[in-house]
């Protein structure tokens, strides 16, 4: 009777293993690994790209191939919407290789992987105003491209970096400008007053403060403070002597305002 206990249980055992999944890239090598992964992320397949990166990185550790798997995998997770595991990667990457000729690079994507999450250029096919979303990711990927620009001024990557930045402080002083604009229409004037005077004191020569000075203007109009209305006007007339408030007032249709500059 034991012996058929024990019989029936390497029997099991065995069936067992046998139906383990095989590896197939067992025997391939490094660069044959690589070469499989960039294909799977080329044609789109980023859950196959990350299965076969993460394999290289284990049996590449210590070579700048691993390093380059690393980035390939945060990159296929930003691609396939996985922002999250697409920062932790990167992060992991900063701190492990601090002296990475790629490092640029890596500062480069975290910037992007925040900037298209919420602040995509084609937003406006949704018709969703950029100034209206989440501005905590705008905020980290100001920072990740400030630090690139900061640290490594003549990489490939730092005009794009420098031009993405003046996209998102125009975002985010719009934001500014879009709850002053709310709180005008709901009448709620000293609301938008406060609002309107965030966005010119943290921001400098970015277009929505042409709007957040006409705000400033209708809202002390609105509570009868004709001195302080009469000083802003001035202010906005000097600042914006050919500007379209002055005489056309808020911009028909609610249209975004990126789309006019």
């Amino acid at each position: 009777m034991v012996h058929v206990l024990l019989l029936a249980a390497a029997t099991t055992l065995f069936a067992g293993c046998s139906s383990a999944p095989k590896d197939n890239t067992a025997g391939w090598s490094p660069n044959r690994l690589y070469s499989e992964a960039k294909d799977e992320l080329n044609s789109g397949n980023f859950d196959k790209a990350v299965d076969l990166l993460e394999k290289l990185e284990g049996r590449a550790a210590g070579t700048l191939l691993a390093q380059q798997a690393q980035l390939d995998k945060a990159y296929a997770h930003y691609r396939s919407g996985e922002a999250v595991q697409a920062h932790a990667t990167l992060d992991r990457f900063m701190k492990l290789h601090p002296a990475s000729p790629a490092l640029d690079y890596a500062m480069y994507l975290k910037g992007v992987v925040n900037f298209n999450d919420d602040l995509g250029f084609f937003s406006f096919l949704t018709r969703q105003d950029l100034s209206e979303r989440d501005q905590k990711a705008a905020k980290e990927s100001f920072e990740a491209f400030k630090e690139l620009v900061s640290r490594f001024p003549e990489s490939r990557y730092t005009p794009d970096a420098r031009l993405r930045m003046t996209y998102i402080v125009n975002a985010l002083a719009e934001y500014e400008v879009h709850v002053a604009r709310y709180y005008f229409k709901r009448g709620a004037y000293l609301a938008a007053i406060n609002r309107a005077q965030t966005a010119l004191s943290d921001y400098r020569e970015v277009p929505a403060l042409e709007e957040a000075l006409f705000i400033m203007v209708k809202s002390y109009e609105a509570l009868g403070m004709t001195q302080m209305r009469d000083d802003t006007r001035r202010v906005l007339e000097a600042s914006y002597p050919n500007g379209d408030f002055v005489t056309k007032g808020f911009r028909p249709g609610g249209e975004p305002w990126w789309k006019f500059w």
